[in-house]
């Protein structure tokens, strides 16, 4: 109540004395409508609002970065739907909601796609088989023109005019004794080449091709992310892979040892070697499960990531090799690399079993780049070497969503 003399205070709502932006006041209303046989404490329609408030600014911020990577200025249902089935923690709150126009989330079983590309090969053959009795056709018409009768006169006439200048050159001066003795001579000369194609000489090319076979980098399976990253399984050496980044599994003192290691160091030398001195007087000792960029000469990378892999049997050691993954990325984020080449980090050195390390990695590179929405990595390459990895990844790659 106001006195006479007093102004009268203007009054201020729930929402703005806690600070929200949505109606306290309102969720208030509606939580003792909804749950009216149980007390409704005065604190709970403010967390209420802060929660619902800090979800919405999330969805949008997502629907947002969704709408700028397929360059569109307004955010649509279509987008929501997006940030909402790429984000883990918000799928598994919405997975049963139902976004009116906003499509669905494309799931093709990869079954289904290698089918396709099995079709279309032996559809390719079969063109190319048909194209081989068009020219066959053509060579009968030519033999019967050259068999007929009609223009047997014609060809008379020709053949005629053929063989006149036939005997000239066919002279009897050209037939002495002499250009015989020439012609002895020349089988004489055919002997020699006998001798300069020997039976070893022909094999000898061989183990030429076998050299750049082992330097050659072959891609035996690759997958694309919804949001466009490339996850390419490649067979050969990674010191040979063009790329702007390669991750090497290390301790915390930075040893070059490991197949990766020795690989790496053998083919930088000591300039490498002394560049890693130089990383690791500078910024000390690697921190566990942590990542560090350094520089790579003499390779055909512009960068080095080193990263300390976890070992496996100690507590939550997937879970430290999935942190590996994700600062490797991350760093790589932050330097606005392109393109990374992974061995199988965890399996070389540290004993991880190759399927739980091939399934850690691909779902920590996954959850990753659904995290994050827009990256500048747009390619991945798991470069190995022995069949065991490569049948393994190829299979988990195959599995993944």
């Amino acid at each position: 109540m106001t006195g006479r003399g007093q102004t009268k205070t203007q009054r201020i709502s729930l929402a703005t004395r806690a600070g929200t932006i949505f109606p306290v006041g309102r969720i208030r209303r509606y939580l003792k409508t909804c749950t009216f046989q149980q007390r409704i404490a005065i604190g709970a329609p403010i967390y209420q609002a802060a929660v619902m408030e800090y979800l919405s600014a999330e969805i949008l911020e997502l629907a947002g970065n969704a709408a700028r990577d397929n360059k569109r200025s307004r955010i649509t249902p279509r987008h929501i739907l997006l940030a909402v089935a790429n984000d883990e923690e918000l799928n598994k709150l919405l997975k049963n909601v139902t976004i009116p126009q906003g499509g669905v989330m494309p799931h093709i079983l990869p079954e289904l796609l290698k089918k396709k590309e099995s079709k279309s090969t032996p559809g390719r053959k079969t063109a190319v088989k048909f194209t081989q009795p068009k020219k066959v056709i053509h060579k009968p018409k030519a033999l019967q023109q050259r068999s007929g009768p009609s223009p047997v006169k014609k060809l008379g006439e020709k053949a005629s005019a053929a063989a006149k200048p036939k005997p000239a050159p066919v002279a009897v001066k050209k037939a002495p004794p002499k250009p015989v003795a020439t012609v002895v001579k020349k089988p004489a000369v055919s002997a020699s080449p006998a001798k300069v194609a020997p039976g070893p000489a022909k094999p000898k090319p061989a183990p030429a091709p076998v050299k750049p076979a082992s330097k050659e980098v072959s891609t035996l399976s690759e997958k694309t992310l919804f949001l466009g990253q490339k996850l390419t399984v490649v067979q050969g050496d990674i010191t040979v892979v063009t790329c702007d980044a390669v991750v090497n599994p290390t301790d915390g003192t930075f040893k070059m040892t490991g197949e990766i290691g020795s690989a790496l160091l053998k083919a930088g030398g000591d300039v490498l070697q002394k560049s890693i001195d130089e990383l690791h007087k500078s910024h000390g000792d690697l921190a566990y499960a942590g990542a560090m960029l350094g520089d790579a000469p003499n390779l055909k990378a512009k960068h080095v990531i080193h990263v300390h892999s976890p070992e496996w049997g100690k507590e939550e050691s997937e879970k430290d090799l999935e942190t590996v993954i994700k600062n490797a990325l991350t760093l790589a984020d932050e330097k606005n690399v392109e393109s990374i080449a992974f061995p199988s980090v965890g399996s070389i050195l540290n004993q991880f079993p190759k399927q739980i390390a091939a399934q850690t990695i691909l779902k920590s590179i996954s959850n990753y780049f659904v995290t994050v929405m827009s990256s500048p990595i747009k390619q991945i390459y798991f470069v190995l070497y022995d069949m065991e990895s490569i049948g393994v990844y190829t299979t988990e790659l195959a599995r993944l969503d």
